[in-house]
């Protein structure tokens, strides 16, 4: 074997504490020390070299949250390959459209998406696999990594990918961002100082690991520093209540989309648990809304916003803890190694307290988008990647994300920003959730329409909804039209699907919106 090259943190981990937990797994109870992680790591990425991978090949892998994710990862760095994360969520169609344009050598699986994987290794033509069984210790994945533990280590730059995660397709066909070390590294120098990640850290993770959040905020930062890191296979708002109460987990840090955090703070649990041990908390992803923020905080949860996204790898703005409660729901200021600014449709800044689209660059922004030039392209002017959120900042040079760009309609020439009218509707203690979108309307062009899910024995009307909206904002905001549902659309992450239901609304040929 070779000489391991610095970007190696598990190589590091096993030589400075090899006999610390690195991932504990709350579904399996299965403890992985970071020389076990090493060891491992270094024997798959043996056995994926004697299977032909070479530098700047892709590894796909398609299973819940587990440990094999992060011994994926570092073998791919060992060995110069590129780890591909798949969306367990998405169809057979979705995913045989991800592999056909990412073109691995290798799926990785657990046993309960055999099935599909099968078919997809058949059907995009994979030449190599692999089947993870929780329930069999003698499962291919493990048969593998039993054959050696002797490989070439592939020298590595910063500029090299270690990831292709794709982006919601929900506009078209999803685009594999590039995710390169550079911004791994820098995404870890950003968040680490910001979310105060150390070697003591122990974060409880709740969003899937294909997703950025799940990988990056904070599991890959704490993985280089040393701390520890329990994994939960899928999310129950409950469970996790029940893990951050216990002492023996000894959860310091949490992070999630505001989905999690509401559905927690629903829970009848969340009252009684113990929030002590949290140091802090992290929420990003989409707009929060601040009786969230307000909620937590009132429980002595320093909860930190922040902004990014799969592109940014992903942080971009971020809250520091001392002003988390003097600027609740802004999301912050860039973060270090970071340049941010907000700009009109021209393309110039736009005034203090004025609404634009965030624009970012730095080594934290990916390179483009795989396979895809017309795409990345499209993304990038002067070098600043155009992010399609909306946002303004105040005299202090906090940004306030008021909402994605694709999600405002414009009534009677106004523009509406959806999340200023959740925010106002989640005030009524009866609303569980609440989403906006904008309809066509003949005289106004669009207005807005309510979906609301109740909480449990509750009852509201459409006309006590819009009254309240009457009394908050202007006539202009009000939704026309309430609809009740028992819950909204989400994807994988908690993010709502608002597509879905503008398609209940005009059609399968509404305009697509995120």
């Amino acid at each position: 074997m070779s000489t391991v090259k610095y970007y190696d943190w598990s190589y590091h981990q096993a030589r400075t504490r090899p006999n610390k937990v690195a991932v504990k797994e709350v579904s399996t109870g299965r403890e992985t020390t970071y020389g076990q992680l090493e060891e491992r790591s270094c024997r798959l990425a043996s056995w994926l070299q004697n299977k032909g991978v070479k530098k700047g090949d892709r590894v796909a892998i398609l299973i819940h949250n587990c440990t094999e994710v992060f011994e994926l990862e570092f073998a791919c760095a060992k060995i110069g390959a590129i780890e591909l994360p798949l969306n367990w969520r998405l169809t057979k169609p979705e995913l045989e459209y991800i592999l056909n344009d990412s073109s691995p050598e290798v799926l990785i699986y657990g046993s309960n998406f055999a099935d599909t994987a099968k078919a997809l290794t058949k059907d995009c033509s994979i030449k190599n696999s692999l089947e993870i069984d929780d329930e069999d210790q003698n499962n291919e994945y493990e048969q593998a990594l039993k054959e050696n533990i002797d490989f070439d280590v592939v020298e590595t730059t910063h500029d090299d990918l270690i990831m292709l995660m794709y982006t919601s397709g929900t506009t078209g066909h999803p685009k594999g961002a590039m995710i390169t070390h550079e911004m791994q590294f820098y995404n870890i120098v950003n968040l680490a100082g910001s979310s105060r990640v150390t070697d003591k850290t122990v974060q409880l993770i709740v969003l899937p690991l294909f997703h950025t959040g799940g990988m990056n905020c904070y599991a890959n930062p704490i993985l280089h520093y040393g701390g520890q890191i329990v994994l939960m296979k899928e999310f129950d708002p409950g469970k996790a209540l029940e893990i951050i109460d216990d002492p023996d987990y000894g959860i310091t840090h949490f992070f999630a989309v505001p989905a999690p955090f509401q559905f927690m703070m629903q829970h009848p649990n969340f009252d009684t648990t113990d929030f002590s041990r949290i140091e802090g908390a992290g929420v990003g992803g989409a707009p929060c809304a601040e009786i969230i923020l307000k909620s937590w905080q009132s429980k002595g949860v320093e909860l930190w916003q922040g902004w990014g996204m799969t592109e940014t790898s992903p942080g971009g703005i971020g809250l520091a803890g001392e002003d988390a409660a003097r600027k609740v729901g802004s999301a912050g200021k860039p973060l270090l190694h970071t340049e941010v600014k907000i700009v009109n449709e021209d393309g110039n800044e736009v005034d203090q307290g004025e609404v634009g689209e965030i624009l970012i660059k730095g080594p934290n922004v990916t390179p483009g988008y795989w396979n895809n030039e017309e795409a990345t392209e499209k993304s990038f002017v002067d070098g600043w990647l155009k992010t399609g959120d909306a946002a303004q900042m105040d005299d202090e040079g906090f940004i306030y994300i008021v909402d994605r760009q694709k999600d405002m309609y414009i009534s009677g020439g106004e523009n509406v920003y959806p999340a200023e009218v959740e925010n106002v509707i989640y005030q009524l203690p009866e609303i569980a959730e609440a989403a906006i979108i904008g309809v066509p309307d003949k005289k106004w062009g669009e207005t807005g329409k309510a979906f609301i899910a109740l909480k449990p024995d509750c009852n509201l009307s459409e006309e006590d909804i819009i009254n309240h909206c009457l009394k908050n904002l202007a006539k202009f905001k009000i939704p026309a039209s309430v609809d009740f549902i028992a819950a909204l659309p989400r994807n994988a992450t908690g993010k709502v699907l608002k597509r879905n239901l503008r398609e209940e609304v005009v059609g399968s040929d509404a305009p697509a919106i995120t």
